[in-house]
């Protein structure tokens, strides 16, 4: 059981496949400035990093430059009412989180997206009611990789650092997560490409089948082994 637990959660890439959506915003933005839009694979490892890095990463592969505050007011306005045209959980997700609640652990996400679109995507998507505490990247002073992020949406939880674990799938996450002294989980099936060398995640897991296994073994003590290098 993970009674007394927090499992704390990235949001996009590693609970919900929010890229096509993302994307469809980033092409209206550039599109109203006269840009020419950009495929999802050359901005998928930005997602994580937030919107104002996805519109940075496409102006660069683009090779021009422009306004970027405007250009991120009008994609924050389009996302919003856009936000889960085709943004889903992945796959095993919600049952993952099913068994969670049942096995007594409190629930947490940790994310850079802004607090009130994360609540509003899983509003949308209805996995809302599985969560202690939603904590964007402007819920408190800090954000990811700042470690007082987490340690804060652990907390608003109701939870206890000292009883956590982490579950994202960007190098952000894992920084987080060690700057933190919590366990970290990294999904294989995310956006975030792997962390380098010297940043190892405590397990990876390629499916949400595996992802309480994993975490009950991190909380016990035991390292699971990853499941790639």
């Amino acid at each position: 059981m993970l009674t007394g637990t927090t499992i704390v959660f990235d949001l996009d890439g590693t609970l919900v496949d929010t890229a096509p959506d993302l994307t469809h915003a980033l092409n209206h933005a550039l599109a109203e400035r006269g840009h020419a839009p950009v495929m999802l694979d050359a901005i998928r490892a930005t997602v994580g990093r937030g919107a104002r890095a996805m519109i940075e990463a496409a102006l660069a592969l683009s090779g021009i430059e422009d306004d970027v505050d405007r250009l991120l007011a009008t994609f924050l306005v389009y996302y919003e009412a856009n936000i889960a045209v085709e943004s889903r959980p992945y796959p095993g997700a919600e049952a993952a989180l099913e068994r969670f609640k049942d096995s007594g652990a409190r629930l947490a996400i940790c994310t850079n997206k802004r607090e009130s679109l994360s609540r509003k995507l899983l509003d949308a998507i209805e996995l809302d009611r599985f969560f202690h505490a939603i904590a964007g990247r402007d819920t408190f002073p800090m954000s990811k990789p700042d470690p007082g992020h987490l340690t804060g949406a652990i907390r608003l939880a109701g939870g206890d650092p000292a009883n956590a674990v982490m579950v994202g799938d960007s190098v952000t996450d894992i920084e987080t997560a060690k700057a933190a002294a919590i366990p970290a989980i990294l999904v294989g099936f995310g956006y975030g490409p792997l962390p380098p060398a010297g940043l190892v995640p405590d397990a990876v897991i390629e499916t949400f089948e595996a992802l309480e296994d994993a975490a009950m073994l991190l909380v016990n003590g035991t390292t699971p082994i990853p499941a790639r290098p």
